[in-house]
């Protein structure tokens, strides 16, 4: 018999990036945070999931792949947190949507992934299978699914059958096959000094020696990861200048897109790593952890004035690729600082009692 049922009063808020996001929404319903329901920029920096990832290849569309974080925030963060996560996935849609159905029916919302192209409410062409969304409800008489994204205010009615295309994508970067997080959280949170030690140390690992666990595999293609990713990036933007006018104007309007717009909250996450980590210097008094706050907000700063050069409207394309390769090229500096960062920070917390 067709069924319904509506999570209420679901803790919502917008956000930069789907998944840290969604996570905060999902700690704030549950109760968990360390002082008052947490800001998603704690919640991105406790993942551990800092990264970089990028390469340029014709096959592609945009010609060019960059992403800042690394593949396994979502398990991870519940994992750290004390939590339990089990990452369901299947090509049958009516046991896809059977694990959505049971989450909601336990009054527990349900994170999925769905192509950005097959929800209706994003209106763009664009398609990215790894969206974070969140499932709160369903009226199945009318057909229709109640879903949470970070891009949204309010709570978005989403057709079923529109719902069950973007859970079954097969676009980049990866099959979606109706992905869904069935995390078991914790009744309270470790310690947070703990937490965010064991959190730097990953993100300084997955730059310094990545271990492939990224969104997509750039390196099967001729990409790279971690520092090297922005050594290679740095490099590659330098020849730009002498591509063909329409080419060159395409790569610099996806270089700015994934810096700034592709849902990594300003600064290719690196905003949101200065935020959390400006909060967990707040929590612990942690010397190290405010510098590191201080360096992620530069090297934050560096990506944005990189996407901005990239996208300027008031200078003709070849200007703005030189603009764009000489603040480049103070990319793998910042790069090397921030992981350095990360490791002085994740020392002090482990070492020092807070």
């Amino acid at each position: 018999m067709p069924r319904k049922k509506l999570i209420p009063e679901y803790p919502h808020r917008m956000g930069g990036h789907c998944g840290s996001g969604a996570m905060r929404d999902l700690l704030h319903f549950h109760g968990l945070g360390w002082d008052g329901p947490p800001d998603e920029g704690l919640v991105f920096a406790l993942g551990g999931a800092l990264g970089l990832s990028y390469l340029r290849s014709s096959d592609l569309v945009p010609p060019l792949y960059l992403v800042g974080r690394g593949a396994d925030f979502e398990v991870d963060l519940p994992r750290r947190l004390g939590g339990q996560v089990q990452v369901l996935a299947t090509d049958d849609p009516e046991e896809g949507w059977s694990w959505v159905r049971d989450e909601v029916d336990a009054g527990r919302p349900s994170l999925v992934w769905g192509d950005i192209a097959e929800l209706p409410y994003l209106r763009v062409q664009l398609q990215m299978s790894r969206h974070d969304i969140v499932v709160i409800g369903y009226d199945e008489p009318k057909g229709i699914a109640f879903v949470v994204d970070n891009d949204r205010a309010e709570v978005q009615e989403v057709p079923l059958d529109a719902l069950a295309r973007a859970r079954s994508s097969t676009s980049f970067p990866q099959p979606t096959r109706h992905c869904t997080y069935r995390i078991t959280w914790p009744r309270s949170l470790p310690d947070v000094a703990g937490v965010a030690a064991a959190a730097f140390r990953q993100s300084a690992d997955n730059m310094r020696q990545p271990s492939g666990a990224s969104i997509a595999d750039p390196t099967a293609a001729g990409g790279a990861e971690g520092l090297a990713a922005a050594a290679e990036l740095a490099a590659d933007v330098s020849t730009w200048a002498d591509l063909p006018e329409d080419e060159l104007a395409t790569l610099l309007f996806s270089l700015g897109a994934f810096i700034e717009k592709a849902g990594t909250g300003g600064g290719l996450f690196r905003r949101l790593l200065a935020d959390g980590c400006g909060e967990v210097a707040r929590l612990t008094g942690d010397p190290a952890t405010a510098a590191l706050a201080d360096v992620a907000a530069q090297c934050a700063q560096m990506w944005t004035d990189v996407a901005r050069a990239a996208v300027r409207r008031d200078a003709e394309v070849r200007t703005r690729a030189d603009a764009v390769a000489s603040a480049a090229s103070r990319l793998p500096g910042l790069e090397l600082r921030l992981a350095e960062s990360l490791e002085l920070a994740a020392t002090s917390l482990t070492t020092h009692d807070h």
